[in-house]
């Protein structure tokens, strides 16, 4: 028995899903500046992508729950990176 290739939780439907987040101009543009390598506060990120930072949140909490970024706290502040080398692959070939 075959299943189907575009059912959530497929291949197909994972690309999907991750294709949709970066296609976001707001998402990619935090997700290009986190090339640098640091851990960026949602502020940080919110200013860069000149964003109010209730935006930003919402969209560093989509980036967390796809997978593409990494978040720990320190005190008040969120910090946020890419989730490891292959997510920082994926952006640097998506920006090529």
């Amino acid at each position: 028995m075959r299943t189907d290739p575009v059912a959530p939780g497929s291949a197909a439907g994972r690309v999907a899903a991750l294709a949709a987040l970066l296609a976001d101009e707001t998402r990619a543009a935090m997700c290009l500046a986190l090339l640098d390598g640091r851990a960026w506060t949602a502020g940080e990120l919110a200013r860069h992508a000149r964003v109010a930072a209730s935006t930003a949140s919402e969209h560093l909490n989509r980036l967390v729950a796809g997978g593409v970024l990494a978040e720990e706290r320190q005190g008040r502040h969120r910090y946020v990176r890419l989730a490891g080398s292959g997510a920082a692959r994926l952006v640097e070939e998506l920006a090529a």
